[in-house]
């Protein structure tokens, strides 16, 4: 009788795509997740999402990706989903160079919405439409360096949808970073804490996780939200009984009186 090992649990994240209208950010998704490409996209109205499932680095994960209209006027649609995201990518067209200028005014809406801090969160840039012929481009790669480098921005990467050149690479490069920044979140939890830490629990980079649910072309149902099992690790005197939703609540003894009726 052989030793059946279990199979491997896949880590479901979060990832958020953003950028002007018109710069491709449907195009990538739908090339990453189901290896289509159509010449004519219409613009994506409020927000959807797909799942992919991708293997790095012989680790198993689950994305949820959502794709983010561009235009102004959706603005009070997609702010609400950039709460819980683990990874933002930031899009712009090669061929477009107000979509690069564009993006600082991206960024600053995510970290105003997501709530998080920019130094502690994978920020991933990507420039769409590299199968442009050169007297097309209006960017170059020293632009972009020294966009993603005034923001602290580590990692950029050019992209086509069209020829399905670097999508998957763009993705993977996208991992690699918000791994790296786990692992920065947990040595500093461990030089807070000591040598001795619990493994079994998740470091986060975001502590509190939220996320709305909402329809999508593709893939499952939303992300409900979910919280840290603390409950065991909390002092005893700290508790309050019978306040919590589920709970009987034990009620108090009516002092004794002599009235008779």
């Amino acid at each position: 009788m052989t030793n059946m090992r279990p199979p491997q649990k896949s880590k479901l994240l979060k990832v958020v795509i953003l950028g002007d209208g018109g710069v491709g950010k449907s195009a990538l998704l739908n090339r990453f997740v189901s290896n289509r490409y159509e010449e004519n996209n219409f613009h994506t109205i409020g927000v959807e999402f797909m799942n992919k499932d991708i293997i790095v680095d012989n680790e198993k994960y689950t994305l949820q990706i959502w794709d983010t209209a561009g235009q102004e006027r959706f603005r009070a649609l997609r702010t609400p989903f950039y709460r819980g995201s683990d990874i933002c990518l930031l899009c712009y067209a090669l061929d477009d160079r107000d979509s690069l200028q564009g993006l600082g005014m991206w960024r600053n809406e995510f970290l105003n919405y997501a709530d998080v801090k920019p130094d502690k969160f994978p920020f991933i840039v990507v420039g769409n439409k590299n199968d442009l012929q050169p007297q097309q481009r209006q960017i170059n790669s020293d632009e972009v360096k020294q966009w993603c480098k005034e923001l602290n921005i580590s990692t950029h990467i050019e992209t086509s949808s069209k020829t399905a050149t670097n999508v998957t690479e763009a993705f993977t490069l996208a991992l690699r970073q918000w791994k790296h920044m786990e692992c920065v979140a947990e040595a500093e939890l461990r030089q807070q804490n000591g040598d001795t830490i619990d493994l079994t629990r998740p470091i986060r980079l975001i502590q509190k996780r939220y996320c709305c649910s909402g329809g999508g072309t593709g893939g499952s149902s939303g992300r409900g939200s979910y919280a840290d099992d603390d409950d065991d690790n909390d002092d005893a005197s700290m508790r309050t009984p019978s306040t919590l939703f589920g709970q009987q609540r034990s009620a108090t003894a009516a002092p004794s009186t002599n009235y008779r009726l």
